[in-house]
This record gives C-alpha cells, sequence and structure tokens, in this order.
C-alpha cells in the first residue's frame, strides 16, 4: 500500500502550524509529513505544491524522506526554495508538465549594529552553501554552478528541470489525459501576525472582534506581499528564521 502526502501551502514551524488551520490556510509543518511515514517501508508518495518557507522544517522534512528506507516518488507542481530542497529528496522526483522548481539564496530578518550585518551575511553564506548539498547530490552539478543558479533565483520549467537533472521524469509524457494543476499564492504570515494570535489565544476576547483583528491583519500581509520582513528590537541582534 502507498502513502500519499501533500506538502501544500508555505513550510512552516510545528509550533506554528495550528494558526494556519485556524486561519484555514494551507500550510505544512515536518510533523506533517514525519508523523504518517510508514514503519514498514512501505512505498510512499509525495505532492508539493509550495513556494517554500522556513529552511529548519524544510530541512528535516528532506533528511527523513532521504533517510527512509522505502521507495520515495515525488511530485513537483510547485516546488520553491525551501520545498525544492524536499524534492530533491525523490526516488524519483517527477514534475508536472506545466509544473515548475525555483532556487535561490537563504534570507532572514535581523536586527543590531554593522557587526551583526556582517556575521548574519557570513551565516547566509553558509546556509547557501550547505543547501546547495542537496542540489548537488540529485543533479551532479557542480557546487559553483548551484550557487551561482541560487544568486540568480533560477525558475526552471520542466523540460529544464529534467535536463539539469533536478527531476528525473516528467509526468503524464506517455498519457494524453488533459493536466489540471490548481495555481495560488502561498505566504507565510509575519512573526508580528502569528504573536499577536498567540497572545489573543490566552485573552478573553469577543470572537467576532478576534477574527476581524486577524482579517485585517492578514489582509495587510497578502498586500506587501513580502513576508521576508520580520521586526526587530533596536540594539539587539536577533534572528527570526531562516527562510527559503
Amino acid at each position: 500500500m502507498t502513502t500519499k502526502i501533500k506538502i501544500n501551502g508555505p513550510i512552516v514551524s510545528n509550533d506554528d502550524k495550528w494558526i494556519y488551520e485556524w486561519l484555514e490556510m494551507d500550510a505544512t509543518s515536518s510533523n506533517d509529513v514525519l508523523s504518517v511515514l510508514p514503519d514498514d517501508g512501505s512505498d510512499v508518495e509525495i505532492s508539493i505544491n509550495s513556494y517554500g518557507g522556513l529552511v529548519d522544517a524544510g530541512n528535516e522534512i528532506y533528511t527523513a524522506l532521504m533517510s527512509y528506507e522505502g521507495k520515495v516518488t515525488i511530485n513537483v507542481i510547485m516546488a520553491g526554495s525551501a520545498a525544492s530542497v524536499i524534492a530533491m529528496a525523490g526516488r524519483p522526483t517527477k514534475i508536472s508538465p506545466v509544473g515548475q522548481i525555483m532556487i535561490h539564496n537563504v534570507s532572514t530578518g535581523m536586527g543590531g549594529d554593522y557587526h551583526d550585518m556582517d556575521k548574519a551575511s557570513e551565516i547566509l553564506k553558509k546556509a547557501n552553501q550547505s543547501l546547495s548539498k542537496a542540489y548537488q547530490l540529485k543533479t551532479g552539478l557542480s557546487q559553483e554552478d548551484i550557487l551561482s543558479k541560487m544568486d540568480d533565483e533560477t525558475w526552471l520549467t520542466a523540460d529544464e528541470a529534467k535536463k539539469l537533472g533536478f527531476v528525473d521524469d516528467i509526468m503524464f509524457e506517455s498519457d494524453e489525459r488533459p493536466v489540471m494543476v490548481a495555481s495560488g499564492y502561498n505566504d507565510v504570515l509575519p512573526t508580528t501576525l502569528i504573536n499577536k494570535v498567540k497572545e489573543m489565544k490566552n485573552q478573553s476576547i469577543d470572537k467576532d472582534k478576534m477574527q476581524n483583528i486577524i482579517d485585517q491583519s492578514v489582509e495587510r500581509a497578502l498586500e506587501k506581499q513580502n513576508i521576508k520582513k520580520r521586526e526587530s528590537n533596536k540594539g539587539n541582534s536577533t534572528f527570526d528564521g531562516f527562510f527559503f
């Protein structure tokens, strides 16, 4: 029996997943995948439709799939950033003919002085080098080539992804059925909004008022379409998580 798993929406932390569920938004945490992997090594089929998210969560999923003893088939609709790293764990990895893969550099929100910024730059470069290993193992391309593609924020069509070795096959090539692929834009919620929801959860507040606050915050976040910036305390050196 084949276990089927969907990785939809942003890749988020286990601690924050409930917020997305409460807002009825797609999101995937590492627990969503690891908790349903079979114990008997039977086949697993994973569908990915995600623009990425938190590096640590994506790395945990990738490592678990690479360590899994059974067959892991990954079908890509959209695999960007952290989700593209997960896609590299497929044995095999397939892509929809209308699918895409995107790779780029890691980013983070930070506060502090120029020493902190220099340190952040160093950490981000090392993170890029570490993540490039997943692409190297799958494609056989050199680290220099992979890092160059990450620098350029490279978007790959199905044909390009197969030619470069990011996937093994293109789905439906021998199937004459029409292909239907759902599309949409997935956002990681701002940390400020997540913290506000957590705070309100522990308070006695009118349900309609709470929903109104959440709706307004989400609307502003989606309008800005900037999921990478995070608030930081002045004078403090704080990392708000790596996004990829």
